[in-house]
């Protein structure tokens, strides 16, 4: 049988019902479905009714149609339903007072993809203080963690470089599920929320999305297929530098490069310092391709389609770092870390706010040792790992 999500278990059994009381808000996106692939704002609406009043979308807005940062989704009345949807991602991150006005109870419901760079558990997080300001209860339907959740890797957030692609002290592959992140949110970030939690039934937290007989719908535009979760911590430093990240491609984040990258002169390079290393699991196929928009649109890029031939041997994290090494040194005046305005930050850089620290920045242009990156991958991991102790609901 395939894993039970929270929604799957809300939906299956009257006593959880009961938690959503009085006037309910969804938030909910393009992946929040059940496990047969209902869209669960019909669900919900099909279940309460008219108590249900309102829904509020992440970034990427309710269809995942929106494309990457500080592209903004309007507020709408959802046309199948007649309710408002209020876009969490426009002028407003965190739901005004007015938008909360005769709620009272908001079901959560979002596809993470356990990266500490993708913005839904801020969105999450963002709602919890808001709720906590009404004494508004807020039932999260928990989700898997769709590249296990016992892998823990890289530095700590340092708060002196929080955006709205990190608001909390979590490292880069962070191992909890939308639901612990929750719970995290209330035992250690502040948020003073009434909040209770509908788990998943038959998860562990050794599974891979593609283990829990699941459906995929994507989260975001440019999350395309579970796979992409598992490069992800690895190739979204690439959007705080000049190279392509794969947008504009049918493999986003799996494939990336530079117009004056030459992949097949590089590869050697790239194999020897991966080598070196001892960073496996994965190989890089040298290819050409031209983003259709974003980043060299209509150019021949050079670059390659990073495949992962061993997930439990794949290190993304450090495997991004030391390929973003590799790349400075070879292109040289090519490569370019991207300027702000990023996230709404308009002084820090957005390698910064990726990697929420600048002392990976510095490391890849000294350039630094594997060592060294070592030492880094463990800022602040200590206390983080004590603390997700606390909050974990699958052992």
């Amino acid at each position: 049988m395939p894993t039970a999500t929270g929604l799957d278990c809300l939906l299956a059994d009257h006593t959880l019902q009961q938690k959503c009381k009085g006037n309910i808000a969804y938030l909910c996106h393009n992946a929040s479905i059940d496990r047969r692939c209902r869209e669960g704002l019909a669900l919900l609406k099909n279940l309460f009714g008219t108590r249900l009043k309102a829904v509020f979308s992440p970034q990427h807005g309710l269809f995942a149609e929106a494309q990457d940062n500080m592209i903004e989704s309007d507020h709408f009345i959802h046309p199948g339903f007649g309710i408002p949807v209020h876009s969490l991602y426009s002028e407003a991150r965190s739901p005004t007072p007015a938008m909360l006005d005769g709620i009272d109870c908001v079901v959560a419901d979002l596809q993470d993809v356990g990266c500490r760079a993708y913005t839904f558990v801020y969105t999450l997080t963002l709602l919890l203080d808001a709720c906590g300001k009404r004494d508004i209860p807020v039932v999260v339907l928990d989700r898997p963690n769709p590249v296990n959740g016992v892998d823990v890797e890289g530095n700590v957030l340092d708060p002196a470089f929080k955006s709205f692609i990190g608001l909390h002290p979590l490292p880069m592959r962070h191992g909890l599920t939308i639901g612990e992140i929750a719970r995290m949110a209330v035992l250690h970030w502040g948020a003073d929320c009434p909040l209770e939690i509908i788990p998943m039934q038959g998860w562990r937290r050794d599974m891979y999305f593609g283990d829990t007989g699941l459906p995929w719908a994507y989260p975001s535009p440019n999350m395309p297929h579970p796979d992409t979760a598992l490069v992800f911590p690895a190739t979204v430093l690439l959007e705080g530098t000049s190279l392509s990240e794969g947008r504009g491609t049918t493999r986003p984040f799996e494939i990336f490069g530079h117009p004056d990258l030459a992949p097949h002169d590089l590869l050697p390079q790239l194999e020897r310092a991966f080598g070196e290393n001892t960073l496996e699991g994965f190989t890089l196929r040298p290819l050409y391709f031209q983003p259709t928009f974003d980043k060299h649109q209509g150019r021949n890029c050079g670059g390659y389609q990073l495949h992962v031939t061993d997930r439990d041997l794949f290190r993304p994290w450090q495997t991004g770092q030391v390929l973003l090494r590799e790349l400075y040194r070879h292109l040289g005046a090519a490569f370019r870390w991207r300027q702000p305005p990023f996230e709404y930050e308009e002084i820090l850089l957005p390698i910064d706010l990726l990697n929420g620290t600048d002392r990976l920045r510095k490391w890849v242009e000294a350039p630094g040792s594997m060592e060294e990156l070592e030492a880094l991958g463990g800022d602040g991991l200590e206390a983080f790992l004590t603390a997700r102790e606390e909050v974990m609901l699958y052992h």
